[in-house]
């Protein structure tokens, strides 16, 4: 393995408040143990979502089967299928009851390029950079719903520092509820950012 950040973060970061972990995730690494293989990308963008006066979030409207996970105890995996052909991976945050979880929207591949390549028919600095691309990459898909992020199949470690002038800050993507919401991090100037053009695109601190 590569990285000296290999282990784990522990359950108690990702329960603290959602856009607060939405920024501190960029320039961890997440890793996936693909039958024994270990594919790695450092994470360069994120959304967050959360029930309360947001309604671009699936927890909006309350608890249902398709949501439950994000109301489920903080550090586990919330994967939906979308548009019929599409699967998304997002992280539960906060304490269990909070609709609440972190979109990883896009990471910069490290290990096991040549498998997500393969996984994906496809290769350069847009292997990962979308939802539904990386979860393409690293075979995420439902099964792993509800899974508590470990080391034996999916996982975030510690990363690098990414500095408060190096964090971008703009408009969701792909929404058509809650566009005023500035949620979405990502690295500036990172080529496996989305290529997208925010109507508004700031940088520094927000109010939540």
């Amino acid at each position: 393995m590569k990285h000296k950040n290999y282990r784990p973060l522990p359950r108690n970061f990702f329960s603290k408040p959602t856009l607060e972990i939405a920024k501190s995730l960029l320039g961890k690494y997440l890793f996936r143990d693909l039958n024994g293989q270990i594919l790695s990308g450092m994470i360069v963008e994120t959304e967050a979502y959360h029930e309360k006066n947001d309604p671009a979030c699936h927890a909006h409207r309350g608890m249902t089967e398709r949501n439950k996970v994000m109301f489920q105890s903080a550090g586990r995996l919330y994967v939906y299928f979308t548009y019929g052909m599409h699967y998304c991976m997002n992280i539960v945050t906060e304490d269990k009851g909070i609709g609440a979880a972190v979109l990883i929207r896009a990471v910069e591949p490290i290990d096991g390029i040549e498998i997500m390549s393969e996984n994906r028919k496809h290769r350069n600095h847009n292997l990962c950079n979308g939802p539904a691309r990386l979860c393409q990459a690293m075979k995420i898909d439902k099964n792993l719903n509800g899974m508590i992020l470990d080391c034996d199949t999916v996982w975030i470690g510690k990363g690098i520092k990414i500095s408060e002038e190096m964090i971008g800050v703009s408009e969701r993507i792909g929404i058509s509820a809650g566009k005023e919401l500035l949620w979405r991090f990502f690295i500036k100037n990172n080529p496996a950012v989305t290529r997208y053009k925010a109507r508004f695109n700031i940088s520094g601190s927000l109010e939540t």
